[in-house]
């Protein structure tokens, strides 16, 4: 009898022991799955944190000023009212929208738009936390882009670095309010040779409803040698 006693005893602390080491080990699992849960969930949150500093801010200003930037104008009201100044036609619609924020710009005598004048590409971005920047470009074989404005996918045929930047012609432009953009080029910076001219300037103002823009050259002692001498083109918005 006292050996069965024993042997029970002997049975019940191995199954004890058996127990305690199944619990532990149950305990260490747990614990094991915990950490990965945990750690995993710091990566996630890790992860979630990165791409929210990464992902591109909109800025609204600049979309403001872009899209104020496009569409059809032209000067025939002021042209009726002061036969100093012609009815100029001007176009400026994005291309190239996969790459940044540019347009196609185009300028002629309203009754001549099938010989324009002046042919660029502009690219519009900030500059500053206060002011932004058109840059002005030049395009290779002008002819060959006329009209152009209407089918702008046409330009996926050249790239970016296909177009020549006009060094110190950039205008500098201040939001002054909503739709309401004003600026200009350097002193003289933006070199000219149109007509004689040793530099030229522009003032630009943008609102939601016109274009101004008061385009003048001068020769090397200041003298004005061509642009409008009372004040500024009033493009008005066609559409």
């Amino acid at each position: 009898m006292v050996k069965f006693g024993l042997k029970v005893q002997l049975m019940w602390e191995a199954h004890s022991m058996f127990s305690y080491q199944s619990l532990d080990l149950a305990i260490l699992k747990i614990r094991f799955t915990l950490k990965k849960s945990l750690f995993l969930l710091l990566i996630v949150t890790i992860v979630g944190c990165k791409q929210k500093e990464q992902a591109p801010k909109i800025d609204t200003e600049l979309n403001e000023l872009f899209g104020l930037m496009q569409g059809s104008f032209n000067s025939e009201i002021q042209a009726k009212a002061d036969s100093t100044y012609y009815n100029i036609s001007l176009h400026m619609y994005p291309i190239w929208k996969d790459k940044g924020n540019y347009l196609y710009v185009e300028q002629a005598l309203n009754s001549m738009q099938n010989r324009p004048y002046r042919q660029r590409i502009y690219e519009v971005t900030r500059a500053s936390d206060s002011t932004f920047k058109s840059a002005i470009y030049t395009l290779p074989s002008d002819s060959l882009w006329i009209g152009k404005w209407k089918t702008p996918l046409a330009f996926v045929s050249i790239a970016p670095t296909s177009i020549k930047i006009r060094k110190g012609c950039e205008v500098i432009l201040k939001r002054l309010g909503d739709n309401h953009f004003k600026g200009s080029t350097g002193e003289r910076s933006c070199e000219s040779s149109l007509r004689g001219a040793s530099f030229a300037t522009s003032e630009v103002e943008i609102t939601s409803e016109k274009v101004l823009s008061w385009d003048r050259g001068f020769d090397s002692i200041g003298n004005h040698v061509w642009g409008a001498t009372k004040g500024a083109y009033i493009f008005n918005k066609l559409n």
